[in-house]
């Protein structure tokens, strides 16, 4: 064997290849994610049932999936193990737009072009700000967070400031 193929990168780790862990249902709590129908979503509301006649009690779990604001729901036995999506969240500076995509910024000056522009009122913030960020001298600074979980990212938060001079 040669040395090159003994020759490894570890300067990033993660939780490894696994996008969930698990977590037993009566151990979930509100405003923690769950994955429901294999969308990552936040609980809302929680409800446990009695034990019945057959011997398990019944979590109850309404959620919103964190990227489309849908409404979902689920319903399991309290000593069941549920997925837990490993979620991230970072800071980017808006600096562009190309084709749908936005040209962004981390805080270390490292840049990222693959994420889209978001549909609905995120997206027409980002649209209608996008000319100031790009003017010469910029007036405005677009802050958003990009949110990564289940192998998606999707833009979930925005910041409009004005440059201070």
């Amino acid at each position: 064997m040669s040395e090159e193929e003994h020759v490894h990168d570890f300067a990033e780790a993660s939780a490894g290849a696994s996008l969930t862990t698990p977590k037993q249902c009566s151990a979930l709590r509100k405003n923690e994610l769950v994955v429901i129908k294999g969308r990552p979503c936040k609980i809302v509301s929680m409800s446990t049932s009695k034990t019945g006649k057959h011997g398990h009690a019944k979590v109850h779990l309404v959620a919103i999936d964190i990227f489309t604001g849908k409404k979902l729901e689920e319903l399991c036995p309290s000593t069941h193990n549920m997925d837990v999506p490993n979620s991230t969240s970072k800071p980017y500076e808006v600096i562009g737009e190309d084709e749908g995509f936005l040209y962004l910024m981390n805080d270390k000056g490292e840049p990222s072009e693959n994420t889209k522009i978001p549909e609905g009122e995120l997206g027409d913030i980002i649209r209608t700000n996008l000319p100031q960020v790009e003017a010469s001298p910029p007036t405005a600074v677009i802050m958003v967070t990009v949110t990564d979980a289940m192998g998606e990212s999707h833009v979930t938060k925005v910041d409009v400031q004005p440059v201070k001079a």
